[in-house]
């Protein structure tokens, strides 16, 4: 699996939208940790949630 983003990078959970936007702190291997902004900071298994990365002209508009 190759993650496409790096820590700073703004994501969602697609399967967690309620989560809110969520800032990648770190990356190891496959275990991704992101600051969500409704539920705080949660460890993602990258083999089993696949992240999508949010631009940041995507969460602007709102």
């Amino acid at each position: 699996m190759i993650i496409d983003f790096e820590p700073g990078d703004n994501v969602i959970n697609p399967i967690n939208k309620e989560w809110g936007i969520g800032q990648v702190q770190s990356i190891i291997k496959y275990k991704v940790t992101v600051n969500f902004e409704n539920v705080g900071k949660k460890v993602i298994n990258s083999n089993n949630i696949i992240l999508k990365k949010i631009e940041k002209n995507e969460f602007s508009r709102n």
